[in-house]
This record gives C-alpha cells, sequence and structure tokens, in this order.
C-alpha cells in the first residue's frame, strides 16, 4: 500500500509531497515530530504522543498550531488508506522564509505528517535477543525535545550498523549511560530495573512511560538510577523500548554478552504485558 501524507490539509500520495527550499525545517532543522504505532487501525498511545509533541513546540516557541486539527487529519488519513498495522510520522517545521537564523515574523508552520504501512524490523531480535554497541552522546542539551535535529544520533546509529548492532546506546563523558539513538534503555540490577530519570540528557520516551506502569502493575521493582558503562558488566539484563521496537531485550554490548548472553525473565514479562495490554487496545 502507498503512504499517504497530508501537507497543510492536502491529502496526497507520499510520493506526490513536496516541501519549500526555505523551509526553516530542511534549512536549520527547526522542527519537530513525532512517530506513533497504529494497531489495528489505531493509533496506539495517541494521548500521550501529543502531549509530548506539544511540549516540543512550546519549547521551540512554534506557535499557531491547532494540534486538535493535526489530531484529526492523522485519523482521516489512517481511514483513508484502511490502514491496519503502520506507523505515522508527524512534523511541524517554522515554517518557508528567506534564510536567516533569528525566527521570521508572520511565517505559518509547516504541518506534515504520513502514514505507511508497518513491516515490523525488530521481530526477529525481539525473540532473540539483540547487539548494540556503546557511541559518546555528542548531542546537544535538549534532548527531551523531539526536535529534527539528529544528526548525532545518525552518526551513532551508522556506527552500530557497521558493526553488525540493532541500536547504539550512548554515554556522557563521565560514563553514564542515557538512552539510544531512538529508544530509551532499561537495565536490571539484583532484580529491579533501572532506567536513567527524565531530564534535559534524556527524550521522555512514550513506550519508556507505559512499561514503567506495566511493571508497576505487575509487581517488577523499578528503580529511576542512571547506570553507566562500568555496570554494564554486572546487570542480568538489559532491554530498549521504542514505538517501533517495543520492548526489545539486548544479548550483547560491544560484542560482550549480557549477562548468560540470552532474553532475560523481566524483558519476557514485560513484552508479554506490552502484548497484553495491545490486543486489550486493539479489542477495546
Amino acid at each position: 500500500m502507498e503512504p499517504l501524507a497530508n501537507i497543510n490539509g492536502v491529502s496526497l500520495p507520499l510520493s506526490e509531497a513536496k516541501v519549500s527550499a526555505l523551509d526553516r525545517g530542511f534549512l536549520f532543522g527547526d522542527a519537530v515530530y513525532e512517530v506513533l504505532r497504529v494497531y489495528g487501525g489505531k493509533p496506539w498511545l495517541e494521548d500521550e504522543h501529543f502531549r509530548r509533541f506539544e511540549r516540543s513546540l512550546a519549547a521551540i516557541r512554534i506557535t499557531g498550531v491547532d494540534v486538535g486539527r493535526l489530531r484529526q487529519r492523522m485519523h482521516e488519513t489512517i481511514r483513508a488508506g484502511d490502514f491496519r498495522e503502520a506507523t505515522t510520522y508527524i512534523q511541524v517545521t517554522r515554517g518557508a522564509a528567506p534564510r536567516g537564523h533569528a525566527f521570521p515574523a508572520g511565517t505559518v508552520p509547516l504541518e506534515f505528517l504520513y502514514v505507511q504501512e508497518f513491516r515490523d524490523p525488530y521481530a526477529a531480535a525481539r525473540e532473540q535477543g539483540a547487539a548494540v554497541v556503546t557511541q559518546p552522546d555528542i548531542r546537544w542539551d535538549r534532548c527531551d525535545v523531539k526536535s529534527t535535529n539528529l544528526l548525532a544520533n545518525v552518526l551513532a546509529m551508522q556506527a552500530a550498523k557497521e558493526a553488525g548492532g540493532v541500536e547504539a546506546l550512548l554515554y556522557l563523558p563521565d560514563g553514564t549511560l542515557t538512552e539510544g539513538t531512538h529508544t530509551s534503555f532499561f537495565g536490571v540490577l539484583h532484580g529491579t530495573v533501572l532506567t536513567a530519570p527524565n531530564s534535559n540528557a534524556i527524550l521522555p520516551g512514550i513506550t519508556r512511560g507505559l512499561v514503567l506502569r506495566l511493571a508497576a502493575r505487575a509487581g517488577v521493582p523499578v528503580r529511576e538510577h542512571v547506570l553507566r558503562r562500568d555496570d554494564l558488566g554486572q546487570v542480568s539484563e538489559l532491554f530498549l523500548t521504542g514505538t517501533t521496537s517495543e520492548v526489545l531485550p539486548v544479548t550483547s554490548v560491544d560484542g560482550r554478552p549480557v549477562g548468560d548472553g540470552r532474553p532475560g525473565p523481566v524483558a519476557r514479562r514485560l513484552q508479554e504485558a506490552y502484548r497484553q495490554a495491545v490486543r486489550e487496545f486493539v479489542g477495546g
């Protein structure tokens, strides 16, 4: 099925979508975005994604966006393509204007989205476990804003791909692990799930938030606490969470096994809790 797009209320095939060369998202990365998973024709964790989207818009001071209207366009596009298993990408830029660093006056934001069928690239790794690498975190100081400035993420992910990994875990100069290039990161130490607390150093992951709630409901101990690279040899499990990766066990880091080198019981338990939540959502 061909992906369908919507630009400022105009629906068209994604292959025909065009954006001005003077758009500030193209020139400066002056834009924010969200990616939602669609299960059974319904956008998953929609309210949470759009709350974060509004926070990102406010953080970089893009105004004049009717988020409710944008949500309606997303639903209309999903229905128009009769998408069942899909992803939705939504991006708002400050708009097009002659190139200059300061905010231009009177610019109308560009509201762009598209929906495409989802072909799961993580299915095998989700069952067998994934290999990851570590890379220095060289991103800007507002990683809590979901902006389109992703060059540091791209370079780290390319390093992971070249090393045969599915993701790169990012670390600060003191060795503190923050998150993946496009995932949140969890470790299990002495039976407790650990994940970095929300701050400007990480994106407040939507799936991360859900998994924290699912863990509490399942009686799995959780603590928001940073892990460092030196801790990786001590943890019994690692796993990642994300919109498309869901709950993804990590079985090796930088070529060294995690625990016994197989997906662990905590990750398995949370995978099943996630799947059950999706079943209830689709059935509801």
